[in-house]
């Protein structure tokens, strides 16, 4: 196992205890008791998404690509050491992976056939790792911003360099605490976190000034990205599995971003690195395969394909085209973010947007306990 670096680092568990340590806490009283009452609080307390100002806002009104379509699988993920994939990034005829959570920095250096030929290690004690991205000059970023409680002062970008150093580069909301699960890393080097909402309207943040190691920056919100209910199936959460945003990417020519949920890609022409801009055009959406927890995303070496996979073993790594010419034009208008779409949703004798807050509120609570299960030793 090669190590990037020796030097230590201050950890982001000195912030707050890791993820791990947090699930040992949740006693299985409070567990029942937040189920119970989470529809209750979000129903109660719900402020429309309109409500909120964002200098750019990505429609969700925009082609639908054909589901299947030349969709195939490149590979399997069988090695015990990537239980829990969330973030992946194509380069060449290698791929680069992480798992969601542990002890140190651990970057998976593997082959098109799924095989790991490498472990890089980085002394740096992630909170709770989510998304991979690699920068213009070869250094890989990690995106330490899950916050599954909501209760995290500050983010990480963790940034492991070509010459095996390393450093933690902390920021800050304005507007309080996020869970995130997707990073945007532009051709000019400036990162990009996609925040992920359980009624769909993400926000897209950027750092004000010049990330610093060792410091902490605040953070600016440029854009909202307004995902809705698709019908397409997979996921852990079900219906309100399709609102939330679970991971990004970057093509290495620069021309187009995208993010993922659990269960579709949306995918933008990008031009001069304009992350904002782009966003306000309304996107192409791709039904991905039916998968566990799909959060991995990335665009593949030849910019022409999309490749994704989920947490579990085994994690099947999918290759799915981008359709020709479905992609608009950069920088056209955005529509109006319609409200989410809840016809799809069973009648239960409350109205569709009662029972769309609830569906969506408790499957997040679940998939939020499920996790944090799942990383306690």
């Amino acid at each position: 196992m090669q190590r990037f670096c020796h030097a230590g680092f201050v950890p982001e568990q000195a912030v707050l205890p890791r993820s791990g340590v947090r699930g040992r806490l949740l006693a299985a009283g409070g567990v029942l008791g937040a189920v119970a009452v989470v529809g209750w609080v979000v129903v109660a307390c719900v402020v429309p998404a309109a409500a909120e100002e964002a200098p750019a806002a990505g429609a969700v009104a925009g082609a639908v690509a054909q589901p299947g379509a030349g969709v195939a699988t490149r590979c399997q993920i069988t090695d015990p050491r990537l239980p829990e994939l969330s973030g992946l990034v194509v380069t060449d005829d290698r791929m680069l992976a992480i798992n969601d959570g542990g002890d140190e920095v651990a970057i998976f250096v593997l082959d098109p056939a799924c095989q790991v030929l490498d472990v890089h290690t980085v002394p740096v004690d992630p909170f709770d790792p989510e998304d991979v991205a690699l920068g213009p000059d070869g250094t890989v970023w990690l995106a330490d911003t899950g916050d599954n409680a909501g209760s995290r002062p500050t983010i990480a970008l963790i940034g492991v360099r070509p010459d095996g150093t390393a450093g933690v580069y902390r920021a800050t909301y304005p507007d309080g605490a996020h869970d995130a699960e997707a990073l945007l890393l532009t051709p000019d080097g400036m990162p990009y976190v996609v925040t992920k909402e359980l009624l769909g309207s993400s926000g897209v943040y950027r750092p004000v000034e010049a990330l610093v190691d060792g410091g902490t920056v605040e953070l600016g919100k440029v854009a909202t990205v307004n995902v809705s209910f698709t019908g397409t199936p997979g996921g852990p959460a079900g219906q309100a599995g399709q609102l939330m945003i679970t991971g990004g990417a970057v093509s290495a020519d620069g021309t187009r971003l995208a993010v993922r949920t659990y269960t579709d890609a949306y995918v933008w022409p990008l031009a001069n690195s304009d992350v904002a801009g782009a966003l306000s055009a309304a996107p192409v959406r791709i039904p991905l395969p039916a998968a566990p927890q799909g959060e991995a995303i990335s665009f593949d070496s030849d910019n022409q394909h999309l490749v994704v996979a989920s947490e579990g073993l085994p994690s099947d790594v999918t290759v799915v085209p981008l359709p020709e010419g479905a992609l608009p034009a950069s920088g056209a208008a955005a529509a109006s973010a319609p409200a989410p779409s809840l016809t799809d949703l069973t009648s239960s004798g409350l109205s569709p947007i009662t029972n769309g807050l609830i569906a969506a509120a408790v499957a997040t609570v679940v998939v939020w306990i499920l996790g944090k299960l799942r990383r306690s030793p």
